[in-house]
């Protein structure tokens, strides 16, 4: 599942300029894949980082300034009551916005987001143009 959703995001954005994932926890495999096909920044943030590579950043009180210029913002299983924040940020800065909910969970974000079914990977998609 996770090399499809990876996939996805290569075959659809590698022309895009930056990547962002938001809490990324201490699941970077989808990150890291990103970095390895594409030319291009990719950020990792969290509350809480794990490592050197992952920018410090509450979803709930964003930095603006690290999501400015994505082309993409997108999180994997965040808690329901960050999911709210994530699209507030990916709106602000212009950037298209994908969750990977848990599979067992659906997103509560005023059904403005699609389901999209690519190969085993499940996830909601919000183009902003």
């Amino acid at each position: 599942m996770w090399k499809d959703f990876s996939e996805y995001i290569i075959m659809n954005y590698k022309d895009a300029s930056l990547i962002i994932e938001v809490g990324v926890g201490g699941f970077p495999l989808v990150a890291l894949t990103l970095k390895e096909h594409l030319n291009m920044d990719i950020i990792m943030t969290d509350i809480k980082p794990y490592h050197d590579e992952v920018v410090v950043d509450d979803i709930t009180k964003p930095d603006l300034n690290i999501y400015r210029g994505a082309t993409l913002i997108y999180s994997i299983r965040p808690p329901e009551e960050l999911q709210n924040h994530i699209k507030m940020v990916a709106e602000s800065v212009g950037a298209d916005l994908i969750i990977k909910p848990l599979s067992t969970e659906f997103i509560n974000l005023n059904n403005s987001m699609k389901l999209i079914n690519y190969k085993k990977a499940i996830f909601y998609k919000k183009c902003i143009l």
